[in-house]
């Protein structure tokens, strides 16, 4: 029984994207969305958000996966207590009124078994518009750590922040908005069964 259990689990490390569907569960300590915007074209300034969640479902063979993660507006860091319950406020992110922001995809697509972009759909402040996200840098294997089959990948794409009705400081604070996201995952096994 142990020689069966390890040999799956090799093969789920060395093929995590196999002949099916594979659920993944985004790892919030290593998840980590961070936003870069002009400063009245004297700098690019950055911001991060620190509380993230979601799921990632692939099936490479088939050419599919759904992606859905969800931020956490009130985690932002700026770097300063001040700045950021600024953002956090009415003009910016208004957390208080609308504290998710979530991206929803059912279209991902694929290159050479890997998924390269994935079309679909940008909640914030209580407007949806269309959004494409950018997947680079896709790789699995055992984290060197816990030992157990994880996977990774950078993502980015970029919102006009004027859309989702943040027009605070415009054009000074610049409407294009470019996010970043570094990504892991894990696999999202169910509970174990109790035992009888």
């Amino acid at each position: 029984m142990r020689v069966s259990i390890v040999t799956l689990l090799l093969l789920v490390i060395a093929v995590p994207l196999g002949a099916e569907e594979i659920r993944y569960k985004l790892d919030s300590r290593h998840t980590f969305p961070v936003f870069e915007v002009s400063h009245y074209g004297f700098s690019m300034q950055r911001g991060r958000f620190n509380r993230t969640g979601g799921t990632v479902t692939l099936d490479a063979q088939a050419g599919r996966g759904s992606i859905e993660v969800t931020i956490d507006p009130d985690s932002i860091d700026m770097g300063l207590d001040d700045w950021d319950m600024e953002m956090k406020g009415e003009g910016w992110f208004d957390v208080a009124q609308y504290p998710t922001i979530r991206f929803q995809s059912g279209q991902v697509k694929f290159r050479k078994g890997k998924p390269v972009s994935a079309e679909g759909t940008l909640t914030m402040r209580g407007v949806t518009r269309p959004a494409k996200l950018a997947i680079s840098e896709f790789s699995c294997g055992k984290n060197p750590v816990s030992g157990k089959p994880k996977c990774g990948a950078n993502a980015s794409l970029s919102v006009k922040r004027s859309e989702f009705g943040m027009t605070k400081l415009l054009p000074g604070v610049a409407d294009d908005v470019r996010v970043l996201i570094a990504v892991e995952a894990g696999l999202d096994q169910p509970a174990p069964a109790p035992t009888p």
